[in-house]
């Protein structure tokens, strides 16, 4: 698997897929060498400019800026009719259209410059600065996280938040593993869900008690891609007076919910938000829910573990939520029947593969002859590694990571951690792959592959990895 630290980063690829030809706001401003320090200035003004080229014939011959008009004219006290030339930077460096926003981001690095002239065969095309590469940078993780927290209002998070598909494009397209990525497209998620609660907050006064923002399924694992509804919950202090304090913070919630489905993240169809009352409690009451699922796992509260077993807060009083996952980990750890029921319900998504272990597609409705990526490939893997943690008492919740732990902790064997591993990560990373052609093409993602789009080496990694998670389903089964 791709090491998370060492994968190159959302900015780095945002700007290795840029030519500087794109770059170019504005025609050249280009001048004779010989004209004054004043006409040079005048020209930079009106063509608001922070730079200008000078040309001899079809040669680049220098190169002024702003800040060669105050470090070398001002306090310098030059003459304003010495020739722009006498102050400019001589033969400077240029770089063609082609080359890449990251190539002259390195240039201005290693020379200490903000401007690099574009130049092809003689042919000036334009300046490209500094300020032009940051703001090339709008696709990245870090560039748009700042923006979000810069946000005023919801409006403006909306629009922020097209720029998600993109990133997840240029991440997948450049090879960054699919662990990495879920972090990535995770923490923009998080981003806007807490900027979301401050400008709520900011409407509504300050919370009357203590509430964390918790929020469940694949954002909780931090395992989001750019096609993903939402999960969330609120779990309140027990100081929770319905009466004085519930009007609050359903406005908070259905204020939180509304601003993240205008961000693209729909409405959960079962309704598992904060905006619905019974997931908006005070902690007694969700010790009561996890009580109740755990000792009582008849069908819908298997389903709703499925959900509300994978939790992790965004915003306000994690201690909160450490007080509740603590208690019930330890109603979970060895309990067999309950760990059984969780995997008869894990059972129900079953690797597609038929007989002689040959793929299996869906046979009609919209999405027929597909693989669902998702509910056939992901999450068989997601249940497993649910079930292996909650059987440890392991407070972990990514996915990968539990089954890590599960493997040290002795409730999965390491070679199978390691090989579930493997096959989380390529599964996932077709799943991917997949949506970024889908956003390539102008297409809305979605979790199901035709077969065409594999290679036959894919395919032959697909249906091993589809038998490694039937052995583990097999075991689990004997075990529980």
């Amino acid at each position: 698997m791709t090491d998370f630290a060492s994968a190159p980063s959302p900015d780095t690829m945002s700007l290795l897929g840029t030519h500087l030809a794109d770059l170019i706001r504005r025609p050249p401003l280009v001048l004779a060498p010989d004209v004054s320090i004043q006409a040079a200035a005048q020209a930079m003004r009106d063509a608001g400019a922070s730079s200008v080229m000078l040309m001899q014939g079809n040669h680049l011959v220098g190169l002024a800026t702003d800040r060669d008009l105050r470090n070398r004219v001002v306090a310098e006290n030059r003459a304003l009719t010495d020739s722009i030339q006498s102050i400019a930077t001589a033969d400077p460096v240029s770089l063609p259209g082609s080359a890449s926003a990251l190539d002259a981001l390195m240039l201005m690095a290693r020379r200490n410059i903000h401007h690099v002239p574009v130049v092809d065969q003689g042919q000036v095309l334009g300046m490209v600065t500094a300020t032009d590469v940051s703001e090339q940078q709008g696709t990245s993780a870090v560039f748009l996280s700042k923006s979000i927290f810069h946000a005023p209002d919801a409006d403006t998070l909306a629009t922020l938040s097209l720029r998600i598909k993109p990133m997840q494009q240029a991440l997948a397209t450049a090879g960054v593993s699919a662990y990495a990525i879920g972090h990535v497209v995770t923490a923009i998620t998080d981003a806007l869900t807490v900027r979301l609660i401050q400008l709520a907050e900011a409407d509504l006064g300050a919370p009357p008690v203590d509430y964390a923002w918790v929020a469940a399924g694949s954002q909780a694992r931090m395992e989001q891609t750019a096609k993903s509804d939402q999960d969330n919950c609120l779990l309140l202090s027990d100081d929770f007076d319905a009466a004085t304090h519930d009007d609050y913070f359903k406005a908070l919630a259905r204020s939180v919910n509304a601003g993240l489905d205008a961000c693209g993240y729909i409405y959960c169809p079962g309704d598992m938000m904060a905006q619905t009352d019974q997931w908006r409690q005070p902690m007694r009451q969700w010790r009561d829910y996890f009580r109740q699922w755990v000792d009582v796992p008849e069908p819908m509260a298997l389903m709703l573990s499925s959900v509300f077993f994978d939790l992790r807060c965004v915003h306000g009083n994690a201690g909160l939520l450490h007080t509740l996952r603590r208690d019930v980990l330890a109603r979970t750890k060895g309990n067999t029947l309950f760990l059984g029921h969780m995997v008869a319900n894990a059972l129900k998504n079953r690797p597609p593969l038929g007989l002689f272990g040959r793929l299996t597609l869906i046979k009609d409705g919209a999405n027929a002859n597909t693989l669902d990526l998702k509910h056939s490939g992901v999450v068989p893997i997601v249940d497993l590694a649910r079930i292996c943690a909650l059987a440890g008492g392991l407070d972990v919740v990514n996915t990968s990571d539990r089954l890590s732990a599960s493997g040290a902790a002795g409730t999965l064997s390491p070679g199978m951690a390691r090989d579930l591993r493997d096959a989380l990560e390529f599964l996932s990373r077709l799943r991917v792959s997949h949506q970024a052609r889908q956003v390539g093409s102008e297409q809305a993602p979605d979790n199901f592959l035709k077969l065409e789009e594999l290679s036959d080496f894919d395919r032959g990694h697909m249906k091993d990895a589809f038998t490694l998670v039937q052995q583990m389903q097999s075991v689990l089964k004997s075990r529980y």
